[in-house]
């Protein structure tokens, strides 16, 4: 689903708001439409393989992954 993040410019409130298409977006706190999209980092749990350009192995050890690692 597109759940977006948005910050809105006129109170500074931070919030987010499930959009289809290309629906005007409004600031719950002050009902400004001036407001702007966040650039929101994508999580993901679960992951084994590491992602291309991150380095494997702990810091606190010289094993790949160690249960004090996470």
């Amino acid at each position: 689903m597109p759940i977006y993040e948005y910050k809105c410019n006129q109170c500074g409130e931070d919030f987010e708001k499930l959009v289809f298409g290309n629906k005007q977006v409004d600031c719950p706190k002050c009902s400004s439409p001036d407001v702007r999209k966040k650039l929101s980092a994508f999580g993901m749990s679960g992951v084994e393989k590491p992602f291309a350009g991150s380095s494997s192995g702990c810091s606190s050890c010289s094993k790949g992954s160690c249960s004090s690692c996470g």
